[in-house]
């Protein structure tokens, strides 16, 4: 007999936990993830650790929200006040996740990233079947790092990852996990309605950057790179959207200084947060994706493909996979402003066959991604690991 509780049918209860409450990449897969339950028929309890604009869209799925004082895994806990205030939100978060849980009785646990490991460790010691889903690559990292956030997973029953990137970089920190690791990739729901890209470019062509501001999301890069194309004759217009992590806001303040700097400040229109990606997709010309760093897979990338428009992106980790083969793309070394301006100029130049190109792609994009595929992909891994534990 298993030592946890028999589960999948129809009625069981499954707690999915969350390290935030916004709406970026690894958000909607997350919401991907729980409709795929609760259209299977379980109860979902969704732990998170702070409210936000995710709270709504999840009780609109039927989950019930708990908010639940949880540590989350930052760069700012390897300062010595970080590392204070990470062990107060363990203690904390010890005495109330192991609360939820006895009252919640589920079946499984079900962690979303790597970067609240609580979850997974409290689902293994309360005799819950554990699923981890990893959404982080930090390829780059320092080899303890690297051991340090993929240790608690050798408490997971099974382990999903985004992409071949992301399991490449789990197995190089700890082999063992290779075993109980399935690679998945992103479910990304795309518009409700697709806008073709406009027929010419007379006047300005409109650049768009969505996603996290942050120096590793290479957000200054396109700023650069405007300012370049502006200074060469070539009329762009730059709209970012997105906002950085609360405690980064001089980065921003950067990035508005840049375009002063270089000349840009009227073209380069930041717009903050925003749930309504689509419309901006849809007014832009060419997406960018300039990050410096590793990144595990890409949704923006693959909405940018979804939405038709030609995308630039930088050559690295998993952005290569989450963009390869489609003809609208241009790979750019990462860190590399010039290579982006010149990215744009080519993509200018070649508009009438690339444009064409992108509505072909969005249709590939839409069969590679389709949340229903991975909504019905999820469901099997989930139900092969429930059949396992019964064995």
């Amino acid at each position: 007999m298993s030592r946890r509780r028999r589960g999948g049918d129809r009625g069981t209860t499954v707690l999915v936990a969350h390290p935030g409450a916004e709406l970026y990449g690894s958000d909607r897969v997350f919401l991907e993830s729980v409709s795929a339950y609760v259209g299977a028929g379980w109860r979902v309890v969704a732990a998170l650790p702070e409210r936000g604009p995710l709270v709504r869209e999840l009780e609109a799925r039927g989950a019930r929200v708990v908010i639940v004082p949880t540590p989350v895994l930052r760069k700012s806990a390897l300062r010595p006040l970080g590392l204070v205030r990470l062990g107060l939100d363990g203690c904390r978060g010890v005495w109330h996740g192991t609360r939820l849980i006895r009252a919640v009785r589920p079946t499984l646990v079900y962690v979303s990233t790597v970067t609240i490991p609580l979850w997974s460790v409290l689902g293994r010691l309360l005799r819950c079947q554990v699923l981890v889903h990893v959404h982080e690559a930090e390829g780059s990292a320092r080899t303890l790092v690297r051991k340090l956030l993929a240790a608690p997973l050798l408490a997971a029953d099974r382990i999903l990852v985004n992409s071949e990137f992301s399991l490449s970089v789990l197995t190089r920190a700890v082999p063992a996990l290779g075993d109980r690791s399935t690679v998945l990739y992103n479910g990304v729901v795309g518009p409700d309605e697709h806008v073709p890209p406009r027929g010419s470019v007379d006047g300005p062509l409109g650049l768009l950057y969505v996603g996290r501001l942050s120096p590793r999301k290479g957000v200054d890069l396109a700023v650069a790179a405007a300012g370049l194309l502006v200074a060469e004759g070539c009329a762009v217009t730059l709209d970012v959207v997105g906002a950085v992590f609360p405690g980064y806001e001089w980065y921003e303040a950067e990035l508005r200084e840049a375009a002063r700097r270089a000349g840009v400040a009227d073209v380069v229109r930041f717009h903050g947060f925003r749930t309504d990606v689509w419309r901006f997709l849809a007014e832009c010309d060419v997406a960018l994706v300039p990050s410096r760093v590793d990144e595990p897979f890409g949704n923006t990338a693959v909405e940018a493909v979804l939405a038709a428009r030609p995308l630039v992106v930088s050559a690295t980790s998993g952005l290569r996979e989450a963009a390869a083969g489609y003809g609208c793309v241009r790979f750019v070394t990462p860190g590399d402003a010039r290579g982006l301006a010149d990215a744009v100029h080519g993509i200018r130049e070649a508009w009438s066959s690339v444009s064409a190109q992108a509505i072909e792609d969005a249709a590939l994009a839409d069969e590679r991604h389709s949340p229903a595929r991975y909504r019905s992909r999820f469901l099997e891994i989930v139900a092969a690991m429930q059949g396992a534990s019964r064995e």
